[in-house]
């Protein structure tokens, strides 16, 4: 019998134990366990002041029921529904990619990309939950933030967390640049970027595969991407993307046979180079 179907633990501790002893990482089960009990996710020390307090029957059945989704593969932020990016709450659930913190670094770089413009445009392609422009938004409340996605599913979740947040980004269904305007200080975009045949591709089955996969070599949406950008960039703007940890030596590749210049990549909190882009001049 596993731990799940055991009787009901008396206490939050056994609880939580109860919740590690099946495999499930430790931050994973007290972030389910505080959402079993009607708590906020930060506030894991509140489980250790009232680790004797005891668990409820029906905290533990929801709680179980968490457990069996978790170990089966399915992201913690779907089970609770939200994801902090940031420092911004974001709703989730299966219709859009699970924002990493990896993608903090696009944002921050596209804040310096930004820093000493007045009123700047931006352009997110592939929005998904509306993280990258929601940050942007939320931190340069002067600027003209657009977001595009193909999916009308991920819309209604990106339009429901800017109205949430009070936040004016613009949303429109689009494939890529199609129909872009032009002008923008930065377009930035966490494209898909994962190979067709790629060996990860099982553990990511329960996020959207469209927002995940991009030809044989995880590089179509770049390209084209690279290719249609120039037409939608002011002067001196610059293109930013994410991609894949192997892949930033092609992706300048693409940057620069495109004839963007200032060509370089930006490491993840992991140091792994996350990032490439450049900026674009007419004149060069």
């Amino acid at each position: 019998m596993s731990a799940v179907e055991d009787p009901k633990p008396a206490t939050v501790a056994q609880a939580l134990a109860a919740s590690i002893a099946l495999g499930v990482d430790r931050l994973d089960a007290q972030l389910l366990l505080l959402h079993a009990l009607g708590r906020a996710p930060h506030d894991r020390a509140w489980l250790l002041a009232h680790d004797t307090d005891a668990m409820p029957a029906a905290a533990w059945s929801a709680l179980a029921a968490h457990l069996s989704r978790r170990r089966a593969g399915e992201p913690v932020a779907y089970l609770l529904g939200e994801k902090e990016f940031h420092g911004l709450a974001l709703q989730v659930d299966a219709r859009v990619l699970v924002p990493r913190p990896d993608t903090e670094t696009l944002v921050e770089w596209a804040l310096q990309c930004l820093e000493g413009q007045a009123a700047p445009r931006v352009l997110d392609l592939g929005t998904g939950s509306g993280a990258i422009a929601l940050a942007l938004q939320h931190a340069r409340p002067d600027a003209q933030v657009d977001a595009v996605d193909a999916s009308a599913d991920a819309l209604a979740v990106a339009r429901a967390n800017a109205g949430r947040l009070g936040l004016p980004v613009r949303f429109g269904q689009a494939d890529w640049l199609d129909g872009a305007g032009t002008g923008y200080t930065v377009i930035a975009s966490n494209p898909p970027y994962i190979a067709a045949g790629d060996p990860h591709l099982p553990a990511l089955r329960h996020e959207p595969s469209c927002a995940l996969v991009s030809g044989a070599d995880g590089l179509d949406d770049i390209r084209r991407i690279v290719q249609d950008a120039p037409g939608h960039l002011a002067e001196g703007g610059w293109l930013l993307l994410e991609h894949g940890h192997d892949q930033a030596a092609a992706v300048r590749g693409l940057l620069a046979a495109r004839g963007f210049a200032e060509v370089q990549s930006r490491d993840d909190l992991a140091g792994i180079q996350r990032c490439s882009g450049g900026i674009w001049r007419t004149v060069k």
